[in-house]
C-alpha cells in the first residue's frame, strides 16, 4: 500500500502491559525478521491525548459524565439483564454533579435508535442494532484512557486508514465507529481476519503448540518460513505455497482474505520450513545448529564446524525443522571409539568381521571419495564379495553412525571424511569392540 509500518504497544491495561509481556512483542517480531520503520509507540505515554479528545467529546455532547455508584451500577445492570437491554445510565441526559461527589467515568453517549454499519473488506455489510451498544466507558474514575478511545484517538493521530485485525475485535468496530463520529472524524475502513484455529478446528491455544512467535524459534522453524506460512493461511495467491516477501508484498489484498477460519496446518509449515532449510545458507545453518547442539549440552570441539560445512548439505533434505537437522549431524560429531548399541554388535559375526577387513583394504584405495566414486566403489565390492549391499550395508552404517540416524552409505562416508571412516571401522573390528 506504499505506507509504514509502525509499531504501538497498547498498554492502556496496566497490569497486563508488564516488561516481560512487551518484550515478547520486541522478540517475536525481530525474530520473524519484522521491523519497524519507527521506535515504537506507548499508548500510556499519549492519555494527554486521549483526555484532549474526551473533552472534544463532552463539549460535543457525544460523551457524558457518569456519577452512578458501584451499588447502583449493581443494580442498573441485573435490571437491565431482566429487561432483555443494555445497561444506560441516568446521567446520560442530566447536567450537573450529585452534591458531595466528584468520582465519575466519562461515558460514550451512543444513539439508542436505527442501526450502526460497518462495510468490512472481508466480512462484508455488517449491521449493529444501536439499542444493543451500551454506553461504554471512555474514561475511568482515575482518568486513565480505556482500549477503545485509546485506539480510536492514537489511529487518527498516526494517519492510520485502514484497521485490519482479527475478527474477535469486529463488535469494537461498531463502538469505535461511534467514538469516530462522536468526534467528528472520517472513519476508517475496516477489515477482520479469520482467527487461526487448531488442526481440529478449535480456536488456537497453548495445546495446539506454541503460542508466543519465538516459540517457533525453539520449535526449529525458520523466520522466513513463518512469514510464508502466515501469509498463506486464510489467503492465497493460485496454488502458489512458496513466495517470497517480494512475492507477497505485489500480490497480497485484504480483500481476497476467506471469511472462514484458516487451520494451522503442521504438515503444511514442515514442508514449507524444509523448502527453506533446503534453500539456506551452510554458514547460517552451522551457526544455528551449533546453537541446538550447545543447548543440548553437547560437546562441541575446534573442527566439528568444518564437519558440520560437509555433513549438513547432504542431510538437510529430510529435516523438517532445524531440530531434526541437528538430529541428523549427530552421528558425525561423535568422537572414537564409538560405543556400539548390541543390534550393531549383534552383526558383526565373523564372516562380516573378515569382509570389513577386506572393505577397510577397498576403500583405502580409493582417491576420490565423492559420492559417485564411493557409490561405485561399494557396488563394486559388493560384485567382487559375491553379495548384494543389503548384506554388509545396515552393519556399515552402524559402525559408521554409532546406531545414530545417518544418511545413505556414500554420504556418510563423505560426511565422516576418509580418515575418520576408515578409523572407525577400524575400531569396529578391534579385538575389544
Amino acid at each position: 500500500m506504499g505506507g509504514k509500518f509502525l509499531l504501538r504497544v497498547e498498554d492502556t491495561d496496566r497490569e497486563r502491559s508488564t516488561t516481560e509481556a512487551v518484550q515478547v512483542i520486541f522478540d517475536g517480531l525481530g525474530w520473524l525478521g519484522l521491523q519497524p520503520d519507527a521506535e515504537p509507540v506507548f499508548q500510556a505515554a499519549r492519555s494527554d491525548l486521549h483526555r484532549a479528545a474526551v473533552e472534544d467529546m463532552l463539549a460535543r455532547g457525544s460523551a457524558y459524565r457518569c456519577y452512578m455508584t458501584h451499588d447502583e451500577l449493581t443494580t442498573e445492570r441485573e435490571t437491565a439483564r431482566a429487561e432483555g437491554r443494555v445497561v444506560r445510565s441516568p446521567w446520560r441526559d442530566t447536567l450537573g454533579q450529585p452534591h458531595g461527589q466528584n468520582t465519575f467515568v466519562v461515558r460514550l453517549k451512543s444513539p439508542t435508535e436505527g442501526e450502526t454499519i460497518i462495510q468490512d473488506q472481508v466480512k462484508g455489510r455488517v449491521s449493529f442494532q444501536n439499542r444493543d451498544l451500551d454506553d461504554l466507558i471512555l474514561l475511568r474514575t482515575d482518568g486513565t484512557p480505556t482500549y477503545n478511545l485509546a485506539v480510536v484517538v492514537d489511529d487518527h493521530e498516526m494517519g492510520v486508514t485502514h484497521v485490519i485485525r482479527g475478527d474477535d475485535h469486529l463488535n469494537n468496530a461498531a463502538r469505535q465507529t461511534l467514538i469516530y463520529q462522536g468526534l467528528g472524524w472520517e472513519v476508517p475502513v475496516w477489515a477482520h481476519l479469520p482467527l487461526i484455529h487448531g488442526p481440529d478446528g478449535a480456536k488456537l491455544s497453548k495445546r495446539h503448540g506454541a503460542q508466543a512467535v519465538s516459540e517457533f524459534d525453539d520449535m526449529g522453524y525458520l523466520p522466513e518460513a513463518m512469514r510464508n506460512y502466515l501469509a498463506r493461511l486464510g489467503w492465497g495467491h493460485g496454488d502458489d505455497e512458496i513466495f517470497s516477501d517480494e512475492d507477497a508484498g505485489k500480490w497480497f489484498d485484504v480483500a481476497d482474505v476467506v471469511g472462514a477460519p484458516a487451520r494451522l496446518d503442521w504438515a503444511k509449515l514442515n514442508h514449507i520450513n524444509n523448502h527453506y532449510i533446503r534453500q539456506a545458507e551452510i554458514g547460517r545453518l552451522v551457526k544455528l545448529i551449533t546453537s541446538i547442539l550447545k543447548s543440548r549440552d553437547w560437546p562441541v570441539h575446534d573442527g566439528d564446524e568444518a564437519i558440520l560445512h560437509r555433513t549438513i548439505p547432504l542431510v538437510r533434505d529430510g529435516a523438517k525443522t532445524t531440530l531434526e537437522l541437528a538430529d541428523a549431524v549427530v552421528f558425525a560429531l561423535k568422537r572414537r571409539p564409538l560405543e556400539l548399541p548390541e543390534k550393531i554388535l549383534g552383526m558383526l559375526i565373523p564372516e562380516t568381521r573378515e569382509r570389513f577387513k577386506h572393505l577397510a583394504v577397498w576403500l583405502g584405495d580409493v582417491e576420490d571419495w565423492t559420492q559417485g566414486t564411493l557409490e561405485a566403489s561399494l557396488r563394486a565390492f559388493a560384485e567382487n564379495q559375491g553379495i548384494g549391499l543389503g548384506k554388509f550395508g545396515p552393519a556399515l552404517r552402524g559402525i559408521l553412525s554409532g546406531g545414530a540416524p545417518a544418511p545413505d552409505l556414500a554420504s556418510a562416508l563423505i560426511c565422516l571424511g576418509k580418515k575418520e571412516s576408515l578409523g572407525r571401522i577400524e575400531d569396529a573390528l578391534s579385538p575389544g569392540a
